[in-house]
């Protein structure tokens, strides 16, 4: 026996249209900086990483989205008519996310972010990497990925990375991990084994969530598009405070994870940036399961 889809919740056009100018006034506040700084040809070593390392410009968080199965009423003679994956509602000019075949055409691409959350929500959180990550795409190097000093100079950053364990289970944080770092690592991710490897308390699992928020287009209801972006944009400060650059000329604090009061800091931090994470997993595999 076929079911049939359940009818979608109705959204008056006072009510839908309040929430997409809320949402784009928030969206403005967190993209003007980067937006301003563009504009003049700068750049910030911490906040403009999530638009480089993701490529994702800013007007995909000024878009708002109701999500899957909400009908928004009068909204056929709006810009978003034009969108792609939007079709018409079942009562006359409203439009509706035409989740069906937005399904079936990322069919694939969702199963695959779904087994990733689906295997990192599962998984208890790990608390003792401290940041080293970053250490370990400097380690031995001479030249280094970002045009900031290092906090310890080259030889007493190299120090901390061999006084310390190195427990990356993030992949696309390991790849650039120096060759003479690769060994010291417990594990030896590759894209392959990411859903295997992934877990809660990674700072990179957890900014991850804004490219797989992203990843699900329409689906994702604006609202946790930014919940999403905004964990990501604090797990970014943490990290770079966490890292081995000197940032105090951008006006940041060093969290010195080569001390033990930085790594009870940064622990502290990151079991907080866990939660959040697990939260907003939780309300991806939702959108996922539907």
């Amino acid at each position: 026996m076929t079911i049939a889809p359940p009818a979608p919740a109705v959204l008056a056009a006072e009510t839908w249209r309040e929430r997409e100018r809320v949402h784009a006034e928030r969206a403005r506040g967190l993209t003007r900086a980067h937006r301003e700084r563009a504009a003049r040809r700068e750049s910030h070593p911490v906040e403009d990483f999530l638009f480089t390392y993701y490529s994702y410009k800013p007007a995909i968080l000024h878009r708002w989205h109701p999500g899957e199965g909400v009908e928004l009423q009068d909204a056929a003679a709006d810009a978003r008519a034009t969108w792609r994956w939007y079709a018409p509602g079942t009562t006359s000019g409203s439009l509706v996310v035409d989740a069906a075949a937005l399904r079936e055409e990322r069919r694939v691409l969702i199963a695959n972010v779904g087994s990733i959350v689906r295997a990192t929500a599962g998984r208890a959180p790990g608390f003792g990497c401290f940041g080293l990550h970053e250490w370990a795409m400097v380690y031995r190097q001479r030249e280094h990925r970002h045009p900031v000093p290092l906090r310890l100079g080259r030889d007493g950053t190299d120090a901390v990375v061999e006084a310390h364990d190195l427990r990356c289970t993030h992949f696309d944080a390991f790849r650039f991990f120096t060759p003479e770092a690769v060994p010291r690592n417990r594990e030896m991710p590759t894209r392959e084994l990411q859903a295997a490897l992934e877990q809660p308390g990674c700072l990179h699992a957890g900014m991850d969530l804004y490219k797989w928020a992203v990843k699900l287009g329409p689906l994702v209801p604006g609202e946790l598009l930014l919940d999403a972006f905004e964990l990501a944009r604090d797990i970014r400060e943490l990290d770079m405070k966490a890292s081995p650059y000197d940032l105090a000329d951008w006006g940041y604090e060093p969290v010195r994870i080569e001390t033990a009061e930085g790594k009870a800091s940064y622990v502290r931090a990151q079991r907080g940036f866990a939660e959040r994470g697990q939260a907003l997993r939780s309300r991806l595999l939702a959108i996922v399961d539907a």
